[in-house]
């Protein structure tokens, strides 16, 4: 490996001129530069930028930490990148696969020393752990937990979000609704979806029956259509699906398809996340959108005013949804 010493020798210079001509410190002679540069060419020596950036106190590089590179998390880091870009610094993924050792790792002196910054969209670290980490290291947490008063602090109007879905397909002829993937003993996000659905089931009339909160193995499309498929074969009545999740949709929707049931004309089916893939599925998921672009901004925002120097109080934000209807349920497109 070419060293400092070995430029400096090929030009004739010291050490400390050749630091100073690369790290730009103190004004160097033309032709003195010109003979460094020569020979940082000519040896093929590396610049260690690292050791630079950390010196100066930055490293023009913000981490996004997410449970998986997949689907909404996918998507949402597209819309984090040229945000993050556009203020000079370059985006760096990792994903924990939601275990809390790996986001508390994310979360260590030592890793964050490498970055300005850290968007951290947890799912396995609890309040308690959390209130534990104290950095002067700018920090957005993003996700659907409880987390402490002192961290800046996005996530999802989950509960109004089922709400909405679980609603007009109520108000569109739906009498029994599978709340497909809402167990009670799931996740933070999944519990506030299961409420929302059982609040717009009271709020018309019908019972939230517990029956018709049915788990899945997992968050995926099998998950999804094994699920469905059990509850085909159960024999249990019900009219409207709704998934706490698109992918989870999909697996319903071909489980559907495949016992006969039409798709609105039988049951209607809405998700939650509107993917990208949920408009050209046929007939097109009904979903709620989550507006990842305005969970970017939010958290870039936030993580850029830390990043400026604001020592102000920590902010909590809910992100708005909307619901988009298309031709899973009754009416859309």
């Amino acid at each position: 490996m070419v060293r400092m010493a070995d430029v400096a020798r090929a030009a004739g210079v010291s050490v400390m001129t050749v630091s100073n001509v690369l790290n730009e410190r103190l004004p160097v002679g033309e032709s003195t530069r010109a003979r460094v540069m020569e020979a940082v060419e000519a040896l093929g020596y590396e610049v260690n930028l690292t050791a630079r950036h950390l010196r100066a106190g930055r490293t023009d590089t913000v981490a996004f930490v997410v449970p998986s590179f997949h689907d909404y998390f996918g998507e949402l880091a597209d819309q984090v990148a040229p945000l993050v870009e556009a203020e000079g610094r370059h985006l760096v993924l990792e994903r924990t696969s939601a275990n809390a050792e790996q986001e508390m790792e994310a979360l260590s002196v030592a890793r964050l020393r490498i970055y300005d910054g850290v968007l951290l969209s947890v799912a396995g670290l609890d309040l308690e752990t959390l209130a534990r980490v104290r950095t002067a290291k700018p920090i957005v947490l993003l996700g659907e937990r409880d987390v402490p008063e002192h961290f800046n602090h996005v996530r999802l109007a989950n509960e109004s979000g089922a709400h909405l879905a679980t609603a007009h397909m109520i108000e569109r002829g739906s009498r029994r609704i599978l709340a497909l993937g809402c167990s009670p003993d799931a996740t933070h996000m999944m519990t506030d979806r299961r409420v929302g659905w059982e609040n717009a089931c009271h709020e018309a009339g019908l019972a939230a029956d517990p029956a018709y909160v049915v788990p899945v193995s997992d968050y995926t499309s099998l998950g999804g259509r094994e699920a469905m498929l059990k509850v085909i074969a159960s024999g249990l009545p019900f009219d409207g699906v709704f998934a706490v999740t698109d992918i989870v949709a999909l697996g319903a929707l071909s489980a559907l398809a495949d016992s006969g049931l039409r798709v609105p004309g039988d049951v209607q089916l809405a998700g939650f996340d509107n993917l990208d893939m949920s408009r050209f599925i046929p007939p097109g998921i009904t979903s709620v959108d989550v507006n990842r672009e305005g969970v970017a901004e939010a958290a870039v925002g936030l993580l850029h005013r830390q990043m400026s120097g604001w020592t102000g109080p920590a902010e909590h934000v809910v992100a708005p949804v909307r619901l988009v209807v298309r031709g899973s349920t009754r009416g859309g497109a």
